[in-house]
């Protein structure tokens, strides 16, 4: 008897499955992937993602069906260690990068990854983005932040690509267990506003569009602008923006956008939109926002035994079928209720945008076996 696959069908969620299949040693089998379409089967990023797993871990099985519409995966153990890969340029560098922090505190050796490909692109959280709200989720949970780092090397744009990003993380026995309710009070927005291949003052036609918006919200807002050149600024002109705004209690709540490389983009357009997206995103609220809400999840659901809870802005639909997998994989149910500040009556509760969900949930006590004993 061979082991029993978990089966599942579509190419929708590819990495929640393959990420949880890998930290819970349980077998997946993807069936019809995209059988219908013109262009049946695997994508060139999912393939390369694939491939990316294969190299952090040793002894996974893969097979992929001849016309790619069939996935079967054998998880092995995740050894992490000193990984170079080229990213597909169909998507972003992020696409690679988000499931990298929910593998990477369950290596066996720290993680210090190397990728190449498109840092900034319009579908994929950008680089940017990661490092300025998913590294803070990351260090809430690993309580001692020596060793995690995310830098841009090169920045690069679709079509051509050319950017290359280092990934570094720690590995730690044990997450430890979040309760986090209080979002804060937006306190300050910083941002950067990056342009590559195109003149210098395009990043200052960016800011200068953006910060008019956000002034009338809030006095402290710095907007650093970012200008690479020669081999450093990848193989195609583009230029971008990436806000946070941070809150009193060290939450952060980050939106990105950047230039389309199909059509022309006009910088105070793109700068006023980048502003909105922010807006939004504040509106949302929550302690994480919206892009590492399914992070957030997964930590605390590898948790010690012990009580998680955190309040989040509305769930996306990402985070929704994260946390059916997580059912799925885990055998956990998180106890979802609408957020009321515990020192209020319905009354009195400051309307501060969306409505809130706090997800609590009792974590499964995932130890890392492979970390050495120190």
């Amino acid at each position: 008897m061979g082991p029993k696959f978990k089966e599942y069908t579509g190419a929708n969620y590819l990495r929640q499955r393959l990420v949880l299949s890998t930290l819970t040693g349980k077998p997946i089998k993807i069936t019809k992937i995209r059988h219908r379409d013109d262009d049946p089967g695997i994508k060139e990023a999912e393939a390369g993602f694939i491939r990316l797993i294969d190299k952090l871990t040793n002894g996974s099985r893969i097979e992929v069906s001849e016309t790619g519409t069939t996935l079967m995966y054998q998880p092995g153990v995740l050894i992490g260690g000193k990984i170079e890969h080229d990213c597909s340029l169909e998507r972003g560098i992020g696409y690679t990068l988000e499931p990298l922090l929910a593998m990477g505190p369950f290596c066996k050796n720290p993680l210090h990854v190397t990728l190449r490909g498109v840092t900034n692109h319009e579908i994929d959280p950008s680089v940017d983005l990661i490092k300025a709200s998913g590294l803070p989720v990351l260090k809430r949970f690993l309580l001692i932040d020596d060793g995690l780092e995310l830098k841009i090397q090169k920045r690069g744009v679709a079509p051509g690509g050319g950017g290359q990003v280092l990934f570094k993380c720690p590995v730690r026995k044990q997450v430890r267990p979040i309760q986090v309710s209080d979002q804060g009070k937006i306190k300050r927005i910083r941002g950067v506003a990056w342009a590559v291949r195109v003149s210098p003052a395009v990043a200052n036609r960016v800011v200068e569009s953006c910060k008019g918006p956000l002034l009338k919200f809030l006095p402290d807002v710095y907007i650093y602008t970012d200008h690479y050149t020669g081999k450093d600024s990848g193989n195609s002109p583009g230029f971008g923006l990436t806000l946070t705004a941070e809150t009193t209690t060290g939450a952060f709540l980050s939106a990105d956008i950047c230039s389309s490389s199909t059509k022309p983009t006009v910088p105070e357009d793109l700068g006023a939109a980048g502003a909105k997206r922010l807006m939004e995103e504040i509106y949302r609220g929550g302690c994480v926002d919206s892009t590492m809400q399914s992070l957030s999840v997964l930590l605390m659901s590898l948790g010690p035994t012990d009580v998680s809870k955190c309040v989040m802005g509305p769930l996306s639909p990402y985070t929704v079928k994260f946390l059916r997998h997580t059912k799925d994989f885990l055998d956990l149910m998180f106890k979802l209720e609408t957020f009321t500040p515990p020192d209020q009556t319905e009354e009195e509760v400051l309307k501060l945008g969306a409505e809130k969900v706090a997800l609590t949930c009792v974590g499964v006590g995932y130890t890392n076996l492979t970390k050495r004993h120190t």
